[in-house]
């Protein structure tokens, strides 16, 4: 398998949640394929189904229905949702995940050291331990850990190094692909570029693919190659960086986008605020779940569910989506 072939595919996710007689559609009929080598970005507003997603695809939750297609790296095609567990045991450690809260993810019992150790052990139970250690400690250094330090515990490290820590027990297994869920958005900002930049360098060393969970548009577009948007549950919009970010589709991308601020005092941005809150997820609005906030919203909005369309390989869920186009809204001449 080369790079730029397809390595994962999600057809059709679904995943509720029942509580107290309450259905909640979190994630509801997406579809998507990422790239081996490939950075995919996925935004949203908080509670959009962004972080669900990304643990259907882990396999931390069990999704509803839909099926997520794995390109393994012995070749073999895997329907990650439906395999047993002998089966998902043997690959689970070619997708992992870096979780958003560095310290929480961490147990504050075992040392940093016995952290970035644990998967080898659950995975490798007869590797010799000194074989362990020596792998423990280059994946320590190749994320920027000082190694006379991992006989510390978690509270001894600042938000930055945890999250390293976080990242050497997701890359000690030698994965494929790695699902960051909001992996910058508890850090300060230098730190945020600090971890950035790291990500991208063990990308290019490992040839990593990334499912980067994020709310931060700025980041988002350093880092992707393609970008999802997503809103109460669904995939409104997919498409290449550059395009979606030049040319968006869908009224609620182009919102998100005008909110972007820019360290210029001298330019003046058109905001597009939404109006109202997100609906429920347990009682969405019908038709385009967004038409209650939409500022184009016609009759056929409020009663028919738009597809996800192709046009010319940018994705989007609008019935309106072609006369958007013709409008030519631009984010870059937006900015300037």
């Amino acid at each position: 398998m080369s790079k730029g072939d397809k390595i994962l595919d999600v057809r059709s996710m679904h995943m509720k949640f029942h509580s107290k007689g309450v259905t909640v559609h979190a994630v509801n009929d997406v579809s998507f394929s990422v790239n081996e080598g490939e950075t995919i970005g996925i935004v949203g507003e908080s509670g959009c189904g962004k972080t669900t997603l990304g643990r259907c695809i882990v396999r931390a939750y069990q999704p509803t229905s839909g099926s997520v297609t794995y390109v393994a790296s012995d070749g073999n095609e895997l329907d990650f949702l439906n395999i047993d567990k002998e089966t998902m045991k043997k690959y689970r450690k070619e997708i992992q995940m870096i979780f958003q809260d560095p310290y929480s993810s961490l147990d504050p019992r075992m040392t940093v050291l016995d952290i970035i150790k644990e998967p080898l052990k659950a995975n490798f139970p007869k590797m010799p331990k000194a074989e362990m250690e020596k792998r423990v400690m280059d994946i320590a250094a190749k994320v920027g850990l000082n190694t006379t330090y991992l006989k510390r515990y978690p509270h001894a490290f600042s938000g930055g190094q945890r999250q390293r820590i976080g990242i050497a027990r997701a890359l000690v297994l030698n994965p494929r692909i790695i699902v960051c869920d909001e992996a910058v958005s508890a850090l300060d900002v230098s730190i945020q570029a600090q971890v950035i930049n790291l990500l991208h360098d063990l990308q290019q060393e490992f040839g990593l693919t990334y499912l980067f969970i994020s709310h931060d548009l700025s980041v988002v577009e350093y880092i992707s190659d393609k970008v999802g948007v997503m809103y109460l549950g669904r995939m409104v919009e997919y498409a290449p960086t550059k395009e979606l970010f030049q040319h968006p589709m869908h009224p609620y991308t182009e919102s998100l986008l005008s909110a972007v601020p820019v360290a210029d005092p001298a330019i003046q941005i058109e905001r597009i605020p939404l109006e109202g809150e997100i609906p429920n997820p347990a009682n969405p609005p019908s038709g385009c779940h967004f038409h209650t906030r939409c500022r184009y919203c016609q009759q056929r909005c409020k009663e028919e569910v738009p597809e996800l369309k192709d046009m010319n390989g940018h994705l989007v869920a609008c019935h309106r989506a072609e006369e958007l186009q013709l409008r030519g809204f631009n984010y870059d001449e937006m900015n300037h």
